[in-house]
């Protein structure tokens, strides 16, 4: 039987229903959820930072394994997926038709869902994670996940680790996307460039190869997951990372996740200069939202230096910028909000080959069943961890 923990409004606890099986339609699959992580921004939606259509079903972390298909169903490697596979999926929903589709940002298709953001309808099983089961629409990007990975370490894939892919791309420290195709919803997309598929969830993944980092830097401010994750891949590509935060605990986390360099706010200036020999950074990656930071985040660029923001997803200050100091120091400021298909599979794949060096698993502070999801908010409210997860199955 399906059930699942149903959110109505801000402060109001959620309530496990059961739930129909829904008829699949060509291109669809419902997967069983193993595991869904509890994201920032379902926290943000549970007391009313963010808003959401309601009833719905929040969370969009989740893996799971494929219990049914209808018709053809591929991953973004392009292999069939197949009823047993272990999987992890995009937050976003894509036509793969429309112009934003078609000029490299699907995540804003012009007909977009969103897993953990719809409103219950008939026509639709789960389309969140905190359910023990996930329907998954014809569009959504999915990925297979090796054996190996544990729950805890793949269910973020789906968001913090994907965005950070997305950042690092934005940044020019990932190739650039391949010419993505979703062919109509019932084709998942087949970036070219994927030269090695997932064919079986027990296969090893290769590590990811990407463009040597060695001599460059990164600041990377707010060390929630993505903070983390960003530090760890830095390291993995040979950056050094400068890791700022408010919290001496987070910057210590940081250290275990490649972070070369700590600081406050109030000493990363100084930082930055010291460890680049004045020049400033090459990067900066601002994940925490304050408009503190993102306003450091230009401070200390370099000239020619690249700003990525994904941080500030709900209403904040504005950030004051001097235009003629943009221009005159060559920056580029840019926006990364959720993420495309290759990137969710390059998380993947980061994560097969790094989840062992750096110690991802501990990210999840505490897991409850889904009988108990009101006890991982309330945990998750009051103290404040990386993560935690809910238990689906």
């Amino acid at each position: 039987m399906i059930r699942s923990a149903i959110f109505d409004g801000p402060n109001l606890p959620l309530h496990v229903e059961p739930a129909g099986r829904p008829a699949l339609r060509p291109g669809e699959a419902l997967v069983r959820v193993s595991l869904c992580t509890v994201c920032g921004s379902d926290l943000h939606t549970f007391i009313g930072r963010r808003k959401e259509k309601t009833p719905c079903v929040l969370g969009h972390e989740p893996v799971g394994v494929v219990e049914e298909v209808a018709g053809d169903v591929c991953a973004v490697g392009g292999e069939p997926v197949r009823v047993g596979d272990r999987v992890v999926w995009a937050v976003a929903v894509s036509c793969g038709t429309c112009f934003f589709c078609t000029h490299g940002l699907p995540q804003k298709c012009e007909s977009l869902r969103k897993y953990g953001h719809e409103p219950l309808t008939p026509q639709c099983g789960p389309l969140g994670g905190l359910s023990t089961h996930c329907h998954l629409l014809s569009g959504t990007a999915i990925v297979k996940v090796p054996a190996d990975l544990p729950d805890g370490v793949a269910a973020p894939a789906g968001c913090a680790t994907a965005t950070v892919a997305a950042m690092l791309r934005a940044a020019g420290r990932l190739p650039p996307p391949p010419g993505l195709s979703l062919k109509g919803r019932g084709e998942a997309s087949r970036p070219a460039a994927i030269s090695e598929s997932l064919e079986a969830p027990e296969r090893s993944l290769p590590p990811v190869s990407f463009r040597e980092g060695e001599g460059s830097s990164c600041v990377v401010l707010g060390l929630g997951m993505l903070g983390l994750t960003a530090c760890a891949w830095a390291e993995a590509l040979g950056i050094t990372a400068i890791a700022c935060d408010v919290s001496d605990a987070r910057l210590a986390q940081a250290a275990r996740f490649g972070a070369r360099h700590l600081a406050n706010p109030d000493a990363l200036a100084d930082l930055v200069k010291s460890v680049t020999h004045g020049r400033g950074a090459d990067t900066a990656l601002e994940l925490s939202g304050a408009p503190e930071a993102a306003r450091a985040s230009l401070e200390v660029l370099r000239v020619g230096g690249t700003a990525v923001w994904a941080g500030a997803v709900f209403p904040t200050d504005p950030v004051p910028m001097l235009p003629e100091q943009v221009i005159r120091r060559c920056l580029t400021v840019t926006g990364v909000h959720n993420y495309a298909p290759q990137d969710l599979d390059a998380a993947v794949r980061f994560l097969a080959a790094n989840h062992v060096r750096f110690p991802f698993a501990e990210l999840v502070a505490k897991s409850f069943p889904l009988a108990d999801v009101n006890g991982a908010f309330r945990f998750a409210e009051a103290e404040r961890p990386v993560r935690v997860a809910v238990v689906c199955d």
